[in-house]
């Protein structure tokens, strides 16, 4: 079995520095929209993460396009290394400083350009 996120969002083009050029991950297919990006998938060492604009979805399968009463979505993305993650963010927002989870987790976590939470974590040592 194999789980890939998708995001909803209205601007792929918005999120794709914040994905591609602070975190590394790299754009494997492109479908346009217009003259905009209508669908993309990212793959970084194993992990693929979809987005497609809300326009799409409504055209593709209309009840699954986003509502106001629709959540957002929230990746929790365990990592080796938090502090690289830290230095890739540097000078982007943070929403939630790092901080240790009782479930011994060290976090940090932001909102993608889009509004998705994105939770960034690795195991805390001893």
């Amino acid at each position: 079995m194999k789980i890939t996120p998708v995001l909803i969002v209205e601007e792929i083009e918005k999120s794709l520095p914040f994905w591609m050029e602070r975190l590394g991950f790299e754009e494997i297919v492109r479908v346009p929209d217009g003259e905009r990006i209508g669908f993309t998938l990212l793959q970084k060492q194993g992990a693929e993460l979809m987005m497609q604009t809300a326009g799409s979805v409504l055209r593709d399968e209309p009840k699954f396009a986003p509502r106001e009463d629709m959540p957002v979505v929230s990746l929790f993305i365990e990592v080796e290394d938090l502090s690289a993650i830290a230095d890739q963010l540097e000078g982007y927002p943070i929403a939630m400083p790092e901080r240790t989870t009782f479930y011994g987790m060290r976090e940090i976590g932001v909102f993608e350009p889009s509004g998705n939470i994105v939770v960034f974590a690795c195991r805390a040592e001893g």
